[in-house]
């Protein structure tokens, strides 16, 4: 009896200590999302690392879900709702509706539209300068099923975002980041800007 009843006690404080830390992990974020989702947009350069991609570095301006994103290979466009990806090689642009794993693997601060639902959130590690946060997804059909963000701890800007997609992980590196007014016609593709570009509809 005495055994089942410790084992109660430190099964209770285990799930206790997890909300917890469930509960500061979400703070956390909420304030990153704050500093983020700036109402005016926001910029910051970047660089992806994947197995799928390669290696890569570029720039990005974000409003809300909205985000524009330039690298030596290729510019994207995100309004919300639809994505341009303009490939420099072949001269053309793909249109299509993206998934949560393609919007993140190319926009960092997507996270900040994720973390309030449909994830478990958890503290890991004991950093210094930096909160380090894990999310696992709560479905498994979700494309994001595995992300760990680390935030600075002075500014609440995230640095790092990775990202596992199936068994592929994606990491994020993420530097100069300023909270600057973006207008809404840079999220959109305009085909006057590229005329000789082949467009390919895939929705």
């Amino acid at each position: 009896m005495k055994k089942i009843l410790f084992s109660l006690i430190i099964l209770l404080a285990s799930t206790t200590a997890m909300a917890q830390k469930a509960a500061e992990a979400r703070k956390i974020l909420d304030k990153t999302a704050a500093v983020v989702g700036y109402k005016g947009g926001a910029s910051a350069s970047f660089k992806i690392t994947s197995a799928k991609i390669g290696s890569t570095t570029g720039t990005i301006a974000i409003k809300g879900k909205k985000f524009h994103a330039r690298t030596p290979q290729a510019i994207v466009w995100f309004d919300g709702k639809t994505q341009w990806s303009y490939m420099k090689s072949t001269d053309e642009v793909n249109i299509f509706t993206p998934t949560e794993a393609q919007q993140m693997a190319m926009n960092p601060y997507q996270f900040i539209n994720l973390y309030k639902q449909g994830y478990t959130l958890s503290m890991t590690g004991n950093d210094r300068n930096f909160y380090n946060i894990r999310l696992v997804a709560q479905n498994k059909s979700r494309s994001a099923q595995e992300l760990y963000i680390k935030v600075n701890k002075k500014t609440y800007t995230p640095t790092q975002v990775r990202m596992r997609e199936g068994t592929t992980w994606t990491t994020i590196d993420i530097s100069n980041f300023q909270a600057k007014t973006q207008s809404d016609a840079t999220f959109v593709f305009k085909a006057k800007d590229f005329p000789t570009a082949e467009v390919i509809d895939l929705r």
